[in-house]
Parts: structure tokens; C-alpha cells; sequence
């Protein structure tokens, strides 16, 4: 049997009536059509599967390049074969963004190279997907699709390293770029912010802390509660860079994608508006807490060395998810100890 077919479709998150009733509105007879740049990477998935919930047509352009793609884009275009239309291109082509730009209702942009190990190898490609790349899919939004909203996957590494001071970071908090994956991705953070104020673009940026859930595969680079996860089923040893001790705040993709839809819904509200958005200071791990939880969930005891602090690390990063919570009504759902149960339920089912 192939295992994609074993892969069991996450729950959504509830959403509050008034959003659904806005998007129900908003719809009209019509359906509405999303680009999902990523769609087969594991949030592009996540976020596909909510948006079809609320009744949206996906368009998933992605390069198929990140192991574990081709099996997501199976499953999902096998569970919504009606609702799913799959392009694989690059955001670094410009040229062939234009076409599946025009006549979509909103556009998320979630292609990226992911690691900041990656970046430091080849800091090259680094900066021409994650910026580069988001300023094609910018200049195709304003050229041939102005109105449509465009939704920003950013991260919190634009805010540097940080000192361990166990403060929740507020978007007041100055960006401070480190490594290059830090600069490519703030940099395009930022031409994402610019296009609101001198294009008038409905542009909106998530800096997204620590992200995890199902059809998350995971490396050590990258994913790295998914690694663990995954490791940890099939006896691998981790290597933990640093002491163990960095702490994040912990979100599930289910949360995160809803408040991708209220974002797109509430586009009157959020145009040009940045966004800290994480597991917030009750949903936040260190990360040997996080090994010794799996441990005790899958009954199994972690290997694991340690190595040397990488370059680029946080100590400490949680949200301050406040804003969000105040002008969106958001707020995770999905307590951390959940979400890690119906990850490792999900992981067993394919390792």
C-alpha cells in the first residue's frame, strides 16, 4: 500500500462565526481561487487543506525541490482532486510567474529556502529564492493582479540572535539580521512591508516562530520537532547544537493556517501590518524538554551527543503574539501537548 494513502487528513481549527461569516459573504456564489507558493511543502499543505475547508480553490505552484514534496502533493491532490490544481515552477522564474498570479482572490507566499545552515553553505541561492524570488512574486502581484491580498510567511530570525533576557518579542523589537537566511528572508520581509506603503498592495507579514504538525518530514536544519519526532520512532541519534537549553514557543500548523484565512478575510484590517506569530509563552520548550516528551509519548529512549552552538542560534525566542490576539481575535487553540501527540500519531503512520 503506499503510505501517502495512510496519511490522515489534520483537524481544522475552529474559527470564530464572525470570520466565517465574512468569508461566507466575501465568497458570494463564487469560488474563491488561492496561489500557494510552497503549496506541497508541509505548511502549503496545511494551508491548502484549511482553505479548501473554507471553500477556496487551491493553485499550489512549488518546485518539488524539498524531499517529502512529491508525497504531500499525492496525498492532496488525491483528497480534493476537484478543489487542487498543482503547477510545478520556480518563484525564482519570473517570466512564468504572471499567468498563475492573474484572476487568483489572494496569493500566499510561502516558498522559501528554509535553513540557515543552507544559507551559510550557499548563500547564493539563499538570497535568490527567499529574496530574489519574493520580489518576483511581488512585481507579479502588482502588475497583474494589484488587488488580490498577499499573505507573507517571514520568520523570527529577522529580530538576530537576541540576549537570553525571557522576554516575549513584540514586532516593536528591532530587526537585526543574522546570517544569510536572516538577511534574505528580511529582506524580502521588508519589500513586502514597502509594496503596501508605495504600491498600495494588500501585502500583509507573518514572522512565524517555530511551526510543526503533520506532513512535516524535518531535518536537523530545519523542522526540527518533526526531526526529532521522526528520529526518535525509527531509533536515529540527534546531535543537539548548544546545551539543549534554546527555548521557542511552539505552534501548530493547523493554528497558523487559520490565521492565514482571517488575515486574507480581515485584508482591510491587516494590509501592510506585521505580525509576531508563535505558540506564544504558554506553549513555549526548550529542546531537550521536547526529546524527553517524545520519549515518554512513544515509549522509546532518545539517543543523542551534543555538538558546538550553530552560527545564528537563538537561546531564546518566544512571541509576544498579542497583537494578533487584539486586532485579529487570534490566538492558538492547540496546546502543545497535543499537537505533539496527533504529530507523533501521524508520524507513525508512515515511518
Amino acid at each position: 500500500m503506499d503510505p501517502t494513502t495512510l496519511i490522515k487528513e489534520p483537524k481544522l481549527s475552529s474559527r470564530p462565526e464572525a470570520r466565517r461569516a465574512r468569508a461566507s459573504a466575501a465568497r458570494g456564489s463564487a469560488e474563491r481561487r488561492v496561489l500557494i507558493t510552497g503549496g506541497a511543502g508541509f505548511l502549503g499543505v496545511n494551508a491548502a487543506v484549511q482553505l479548501i475547508g473554507d471553500g477556496w480553490h487551491v493553485t499550489l505552484l512549488d518546485n518539488l525541490s524539498r524531499p517529502g514534496t512529491e508525497r504531500n502533493l499525492k496525498w492532496l491532490i488525491t483528497k480534493y482532486p476537484a478543489r487542487t490544481t498543482f503547477v510545478k515552477e520556480d518563484v525564482r522564474n519570473a517570466s512564468a510567474l504572471a499567468p498563475h498570479v492573474k484572476n487568483q482572490d489572494a496569493i500566499l507566499h510561502l516558498a522559501g529556502q528554509v535553513a540557515v545552515t543552507t544559507s551559510l553553505v550557499d548563500p547564493i541561492t539563499d538570497f535568490e529564492v527567499n529574496a530574489a524570488g519574493t520580489l518576483n512574486v511581488l512585481e507579479a502581484v502588482r502588475l497583474h493582479n494589484p488587488q488580490a491580498p498577499m499573505v507573507f510567511a517571514s520568520t523570527n530570525k529577522v529580530y538576530g540572535k537576541l540576549d537570553r533576557n525571557n522576554v516575549a518579542c513584540k514586532e516593536s523589537q528591532p530587526i537585526d539580521f543574522h546570517s544569510p537566511y536572516g538577511c534574505s528572508k528580511g529582506a524580502a520581509d521588508q519589500y513586502v512591508r514597502d509594496y503596501a506603503r508605495c504600491f498600495d498592495l494588500n501585502t500583509v507579514v507573518l514572522r512565524q516562530s517555530c511551526i510543526y504538525g503533520a506532513h512535516q518530514y524535518g531535518t536537523e536544519d530545519q523542522g526540527w520537532v518533526a526531526h526529532f519526532v521522526h528520529s526518535i520512532l525509527n531509533d536515529r541519534p540527534l546531535t543537539i547544537y548548544g546545551d539543549g537549553s534554546q527555548v521557542r514557543d511552539l505552534l501548530d500548523a493547523r493554528d497558523l493556517c487559520a490565521l492565514y484565512a482571517t488575515v486574507i478575510d480581515n485584508i482591510e484590517k491587516t494590509r501592510g501590518e506585521i505580525f509576531n506569530v508563535g505558540g506564544g509563552p504558554e506553549n513555549q520548550r526548550n529542546l531537550l524538554e521536547v526529546i524527553n516528551q517524545i520519549g515518554e509519548l512513544t515509549n522509546r529512549k532518545p539517543k543523542f551527543t551534543f555538538a558546538d552552538w550553530r552560527e545564528g542560534d537563538q537561546t531564546y525566542y518566544v512571541s509576544n503574539i498579542a497583537k494578533a490576539k487584539s486586532q485579529l481575535g487570534w490566538e492558538p487553540e492547540i496546546g502543545f501537548d497535543r499537537g505533539l501527540k496527533e504529530l507523533i500519531a501521524w508520524a507513525r503512520t508512515i515511518d
